[in-house]
């Protein structure tokens, strides 16, 4: 029989020190996801983040960690990212067995740590995880809150204040790489979607440093763009590449090159559509 391991929430969190959020991350609140995920917090309920790439998803996270760590008066709350992609393994996530020079070593993973100190464990476009690498969660995402790790022959209980949150973006996945009806039905799941140009304006300004007349034309390009999709471009302009380009404007790239770079070609290769957001482009820069 496997053995329960608690572990107390304060037990290794040298392990996870650099992925404390230390200053506040910047973050503008389109509806009510801030309240829905500090009470999903409260009540240790998993959290799905949907929506397209370049939306916010992982800056939310970044700003509630370092919300819940300030306003629960722990001065810090650990978040540990994992990237996900199709050749990520469950040793990747829960660790593997290392050789040293002492011998072989038992080194955890990032969702093991996680589980340990009681941090938030952020597993981002999780559906690109091979599909027998994401069941390894599901222990942890009910009552149990439990991490079996088989190479030990042990399962861990999550400390107090672990949280797992995972993201994907429903727009990019085909019938072989969507999530498990059996894993998604584990989550409340939190819509995300570009902001409305007034508020997307207001981001762009505060991240680059561009004027506000700069970064409403901006925003304003983006909700042009995202017109766009009907006519061959499979996703509309991310908030990102949007801060990007102003910020080569705010450096002295005239507003035509920096969209061309920033915007037209790092959205599509086709120069039909190219030449489409280029009208754009020249239609609010003249």
């Amino acid at each position: 029989m496997a053995e329960v391991i608690t572990t107390p929430a304060g037990a290794l969190i040298h392990q996870v020190e650099e992925y404390n959020v230390e200053a506040e991350p910047y973050y503008l609140p389109i509806g009510d996801e801030i309240e829905l995920f500090e009470t999903a917090y409260a009540q240790r309920i998993p959290v799905l983040l949907k929506g397209p790439t370049g939306a916010g998803k992982t800056r939310f996270v970044e700003h509630m960690a370092w919300r819940l760590g300030h306003t629960r008066g722990e001065q810090r709350k650990p978040l540990i990212t994992v990237a996900c992609h199709e050749d990520l393994t469950a040793s990747d996530l829960v660790g593997r067995y290392l050789l040293d020079t002492d011998g072989t070593k038992w080194v955890d993973g990032p969702l093991t740590r996680a589980v340990k100190v009681g941090a938030i464990c952020y597993l981002d476009e999780v559906v690109e995880a091979r599909k027998d690498t994401t069941v390894l969660i599901h222990p942890l995402t009910d009552y149990r809150r439990l991490l079996p790790v088989e190479k030990l022959g042990q399962v861990i209980e999550s400390a107090d204040g672990f949280l797992l949150v995972i993201s994907y973006n429903p727009g990019y996945q085909s019938a072989l790489k969507d999530l498990k009806h059996s894993t998604r039905q584990r989550f409340i799941s939190i819509e995300f979607d570009y902001p409305p140009k007034d508020q997307e304006a207001e981001i762009i300004a505060h991240e680059s440093g561009v004027d506000k007349q700069t970064a409403t034309d901006l925003a304003k390009l983006g909700e042009k763009v995202r017109n766009l999709r009907e006519h061959g471009l499979s996703e509309g302009v991310s908030t990102r590449l949007l801060i990007y380009a102003a910020r080569l404007i705010h450096n002295g790239i005239p507003p035509r090159r920096a969209c061309q770079v920033g915007v037209t070609w790092s959205l599509t290769d086709d120069q039909e559509v190219q030449r489409s957001i280029e009208e754009v482009v020249t239609s609010i820069f003249e």
